[in-house]
């Protein structure tokens, strides 16, 4: 039987106020299975109640998941416990904060070797924000900004190619940063999403003016276009734009 491997990247959103509802319904019902366990990593943001109880509540409470959370700041936890929350999650929802930060500690407790087994098993992947950047092999982050002033450029697991720019409507710098690397990239605004599933893409929303841009060389210049596909279209066409 072959296994479906499904990321999908949230450009940004308000989980508290179910700004991304819609998006996190389409998410859930990816998998045919009944009783789902979602389970929600905020190593980004420092593990805080808050976060917690409402993910529960949207996830849990609303979308009738069995919700679960990987703490590995707060509390201790062995090698196989940690492999064994990652492994056994239908939906791993990895939250925002501080990228940089999140992956440094992932790479320390094998949580980067974990969810990349737990993707070619068929857990669904998803996440806003650092949970957007991760997934690619670049973000473009704020990681450092109270430190330079600026944002930067981090490393991300590398399951998917290319740069990716999360809460593209709230940073306009990011065409003169992208444009001057000339690398391939994703910029998603807040309450959209682009949906990865078996070597195809496509766009969800959860509010109609949102999108998600492609930086790419086209006809040998290197420019932005809407990526607006609400049906699967092969990732080829993303990353290997002539």
């Amino acid at each position: 039987m072959t296994t479906t491997k499904t990321i999908v990247a949230i450009g940004g959103g308000d989980l508290r106020f179910n700004e991304t509802l819609s998006i996190d319904k389409y998410i859930v019902n990816l998998s045919s299975k009944k009783n789902l366990i979602a389970l929600f990593i905020p190593t980004a943001s420092g593990e805080p109640d808050g976060y917690i109880e409402v993910f529960n509540r949207v996830y849990g409470t609303e979308l009738g998941c069995s919700t679960n959370v990987l703490k590995i700041l707060t509390e201790a936890s062995t090698d196989a416990e940690i492999r064994e929350k990652i492994i056994s999650a239908d939906i791993i929802y990895v939250g925002g904060g501080n990228t940089a930060k999140m992956m440094e500690v992932w790479k320390s407790k094998n949580v980067d070797v974990y969810l990349e087994e737990a993707y070619n098993n068929g857990t669904i992947l998803t996440g806003l924000s650092a949970g957007s950047i991760c997934w690619f092999e670049y973000g473009h982050s704020d990681s450092f900004r109270d430190e330079t002033g600026e944002y930067s450029e981090v490393k991300g697991l590398g399951i998917l190619p290319g740069l990716h720019c999360p809460h593209y409507n709230e940073r306009p710098e990011f065409d003169e940063f992208i444009i001057s690397r000339k690398i391939n990239a994703i910029a998603i605004d807040d309450n959209c999403a682009v949906v990865f599933q078996d070597g195809n893409y496509k766009v969800i929303k959860s509010v109609y003016s949102a999108n998600a841009y492609l930086f790419a060389p086209q006809k040998g210049i290197f420019k932005k276009s809407v990526i607006d596909n609400t049906n699967f279209m092969p990732i080829e066409r993303l990353f290997h734009t002539v």
